[in-house]
């Protein structure tokens, strides 16, 4: 029987709720703010800022000194091209250890998933001799790589717990109707979890969009993402915080509109299984 709740213990647990949803928006929310401003109106205290007219100057500057549209479509390459990667990878392997398990597969599941505790600097100056050595310095496929391998983790983490819900029965009855390998996990096993693989193609594409170490080491003009082109209005000279906020606003803008429309999508993937 459901426990019953109180419309006071909803009210709390609602103002709670918007509480840390305005704590955490807050600084994107300012950062909107600042980008709409002058530079010399962005420095000023917290109400002269809101009262200060609002202006696209930041924005115009930014198209004109930056090619927003190459370092766009760099991060989409790079998002997609190493979700892609890794889920050639990362299927086949939460396969094997979902339905094929071992003794060692959750010994096996730990170790990949401490490789996230490594600090990324711990392998920046092996990963850099060898990106000189191949050649793959400040280009898409060296990057479209290690963002694959970072992620790698999460992604067989997700599909491992995906696909232990799926009754191994209805893969057995594919294979006594003649389905190979291939078949079974392309028309068998992937369909059945098709929002647990949205889900985790979701978290992967907003991960490798956002990460920065990897992206402003190993680029330098003709691969970098939108990570670099915020990076580029950093100068000795000073923090120009109306630019720079017109171009976090341009970068993380995309980012944004994805993950409110695919939100459903994202918590209904993150939540199958959970519930029997």
């Amino acid at each position: 029987m459901a426990r019953a709740v109180t419309t006071r213990r909803k009210t709390v647990n609602t103002a709670l709720a918007w509480m840390v949803a305005v704590i955490i928006f807050f600084p994107i929310l300012w950062i909107v703010v600042l980008s709409f401003k002058t530079e010399g109106d962005a420095i000023k205290a917290p109400l002269e800022v809101l009262s200060a007219p609002w202006t696209v100057e930041s924005y115009a500057v930014v198209q004109e000194r930056s090619d927003y549209i190459k370092h766009f479509s760099n991060s989409l390459i790079l998002s997609l091209g190493s979700t892609f990667l890794g889920l050639l990878v990362a299927v086949p392997a939460a396969w094997s250890m979902a339905f094929v398990p071992s003794r060692r597969t959750k010994d096996i599941l730990m170790w990949m998933l401490s490789t996230k505790m490594l600090p990324a600097v711990g392998v920046l100056y092996p990963i850099y001799l060898l990106f000189i050595e191949l050649g793959l310095l400040d280009t898409r496929v060296g990057l479209v790589i290690v963002l694959m391998l970072i992620n790698l983790p999460i992604i067989v983490w997700m599909l491992y717990t995906y696909f232990r819900e799926i009754p191994g029965e209805i893969l057995e009855a594919a294979r006594m109707d003649g389905a190979g390998l291939r078949q079974e996990i392309l028309y068998v096993l992937t369909p059945m979890a098709v929002p647990g693989i949205a889900s985790t193609v979701l978290l992967n594409v907003i991960l490798a969009w956002n990460e920065a170490f990897w992206t402003l080491i190993l680029t330098a003009a003709n691969a970098g993402p939108l990570t670099a082109f915020i990076a580029s209005y950093s100068s000795p000279e000073g923090l120009f915080y109306a630019k720079l906020s017109a171009a976090s606003t341009m970068a993380i803008a995309p980012i944004l509109i994805l993950g409110w429309f695919s939100q459903k999508q994202l918590v209904r993937g993150l939540t199958f299984g959970a519930v029997k």
